[in-house]
């Protein structure tokens, strides 16, 4: 039996901010891009290695709001200190600070960001479960 893979998706106006904020700023591979797939653009985001990935679309015409709360979050745990530094130092030298997170559990072993569309990423120092 094949493991489930987990896709996220998500509108945005801004589709070349969104994939520099997850490919340079988080470190993620571009997995696929799309241009007018009956009127959508796309591109999906990820790491080849892991059974899930995030794919970013705009819609020709339409826009869509930023995102509606603080609290819509997606969370990466990264159990290992070099790692999780890794990814806060690239995320900073990205030119994106750390924001206080809504809920203050992430505070306590993890920092939050911001994407180009306000919602929060939290890089978690601790290893899920």
């Amino acid at each position: 039996m094949s493991s489930p893979v987990l896709r996220v998706a998500r509108p945005t106006n801004q589709l070349n901010q969104v994939a520099d904020f997850y490919t340079r700023g988080l470190g993620f591979e571009v997995l696929a891009r799309f241009d007018d797939h009956e009127g959508f653009d796309g591109i999906v985001v990820g790491r080849r290695d892991c059974p899930w990935h995030i794919e970013f679309t705009h819609q020709h015409g339409v826009t869509v709001e930023r995102a509606p709360t603080h609290e819509h979050l997606l969370v990466l745990y990264l159990p290992a200190l070099d790692e999780w530094t890794a990814a806060v130092e690239r995320l900073q030298a990205f030119g994106v600070t750390p924001c206080g997170a809504e809920n203050p559990y992430w505070d306590r072993e993890g920092k939050t960001f911001e994407d180009p569309d306000g919602y929060r990423i939290v890089l978690q120092h601790a290893a899920w479960g």
